[in-house]
């Protein structure tokens, strides 16, 4: 008896708007089953599981803040539950607050953003890994974590915090690539520039691409379908001899 071979499974965290949504899209229309985390806005999530859905693949959104380790875990059991398997890991939530210079940035924001863009991350490929590894009997598998040029250009008077969060998520990569690599699981880094996303309004300033697209040589800002192609190609078995790496999507800046 033929069975059919069930669909890849990956799970972008903070997918339900911005470039996470985009890449949920197309991982669909790719043939991924997907799940994805939200915390806040279960509207958009289930928005984006109805996309999934309607291009004939299986959606889990799932309410669950990737810095709390015991929301963690019950993320990756409702995985287990639903779909047995995980294969592909999108570390993509993350948070920014309103532009500030360094002496007036407060401790609890400094905290959350480490927490959520740092940690996080660190969190959620624990549990992947358990499931991916060999070494745990798995058939190995992919996280990518996404960046930002910030961790490369420091963001002065605007976002130093999010931008030395973005640079610890970044050395987590190098390392973590190493330590796995060997286990079936390759570990890779995007670095978006400036996307048109809903984030910078979070940052106050809801037109900053515009103001700073002379600024990039492309002369443009980003879509966040951009991102999401550069995510799934590293996704896919097109970039196997690929680890511990990092793509700018940033139109050249």
């Amino acid at each position: 008896m033929n069975t059919v071979p069930r669909a890849p499974l990956i799970l972008i965290t903070g997918g339900g708007r911005g470039m996470g949504a985009a890449t949920a899209r197309l991982a669909a229309a790719q043939g991924y089953d997907v799940a994805i985390s939200y915390v806040a806005n279960e509207s958009a999530a289930r928005a984006v599981a109805a996309d999934v859905e309607a291009l004939g693949r299986r959606a889990l959104p799932v309410r669950a803040d990737s810095a709390d380790p015991a929301q963690v875990v019950q993320l990756f059991d409702a995985i287990d539950r639903e779909f047995g398997r995980i294969d592909v890991l999108v570390n993509n939530a993350a948070v920014l607050a309103r532009q500030s210079r360094t002496e007036d940035l407060d401790f609890k924001r400094m905290q959350r953003i480490f927490a959520v863009n740092a940690i996080g991350p660190i969190l959620c490929a624990q549990q992947a890994v358990k499931r991916m590894s060999y070494r745990h009997n798995g058939r190995g598998g992919v996280v990518i974590n996404i960046s930002s040029a910030s961790a490369r250009l420091g963001s002065p008077n605007e976002y130093v915090d999010y931008a030395a969060s973005k640079g610890a998520l970044e050395t987590f990569t190098t390392g973590f690539a190493k330590e796995v690599a060997r286990d079936g699981i390759r570990v890779n880094c995007i670095r978006p520039g400036h996307i048109y996303t809903e984030m910078h309004a979070s940052g106050g300033e809801p037109g900053r691409v515009d103001r700073v697209k002379d600024s990039i040589p492309m002369g443009r800002g980003g879509q966040p379908e951009e991102v999401a192609r550069a995510i799934l190609w590293l996704a896919s078995a097109e970039a196997s001899f690929i680890t511990g790496t990092f793509l700018d999507v940033t139109g050249g800046k």
